[in-house]
């Protein structure tokens, strides 16, 4: 650095600003980049509360961004219930207990979940969760 009574000169400055600029530039060229705007972090997760009662379903939301969902089931009904999604299933869970549930989604679509008590599904213990 060229200093002059301990001053930084303008030519210090002008290259300090230039890489200021130059920083900022590759960032938001790297942003704009196809399959990069909107990404999520891998740590990113999404927490839905699901309550299953005789013969329902209720979420907390109806859908989420890809990535890691924590499915919070509460079992708010008179018998056992499960909750089913994306291939992965709570054990029975006793009336009035909860249980968690970590599945990790990361194509967009529609996914269907269900209580796989025989009978549970087909009385209405069913519906779609959409990960967009």
């Amino acid at each position: 650095m060229n200093q002059i009574d301990g001053e930084p000169q303008p030519s210090d400055r002008i290259t300090r600003v230039l890489i200021v600029i130059v920083v900022l530039a590759v960032s938001a060229a790297v942003s704009a980049l196809p399959g990069t705007a909107g990404t999520r972090s891998a740590s990113t997760s999404t927490t839905v509360r699901v309550t299953g009662k005789e013969f329902s379903f209720a979420l907390s939301r109806k859908w989420g961004l890809h990535g890691t969902f924590i499915f919070r089931f509460t079992n708010r009904g008179q018998i056992e219930h499960d909750f089913k999604i994306a291939g992965k299933k709570t054990p029975l869970v006793q009336p009035g207990e909860s249980v968690t549930l970590t599945v990790k989604i990361m194509k967009p679509g529609k996914y269907r979940y269900i209580c796989t008590v025989p009978g549970h599904a087909a009385a209405g213990m069913k519906g779609v969760f959409t990960v967009r």
